[in-house]
């Protein structure tokens, strides 16, 4: 799991209309990358599996129900502390 430090991404959504997310951390499940991101304009997270490497990076939505619940109850294990928040 790693912590990242208020970096916001733009996403579009299905009909082009853009979103801006906090990056919360990334983690890995068996052998996938994950980044929980924050959506800055309600209280909504989601869950997007990270394919390839550097600049060439892909951000894709998890879809499939079963991967969603593997990636929440990974998030869900994690400490407030190490997502860098104080009691």
């Amino acid at each position: 799991m790693e912590n990242q430090d208020n970096q916001t991404i733009i996403l579009k959504n299905e009909d082009g209309e853009e979103r801006e997310f906090e990056l919360v951390c990334t983690l890995s499940v068996e052998e996938n990358e994950y980044a929980i991101l924050a959506d800055l304009d309600s209280e909504d997270a989601v869950a997007m599996r990270i394919e390839g490497e550097g600049e060439t990076a892909a951000l894709i939505p998890v879809e499939d129900d079963e991967e969603f619940e593997e990636v929440a109850a990974a998030y869900d294990s994690i400490s407030p502390e190490e997502l860098g928040y104080s009691e």
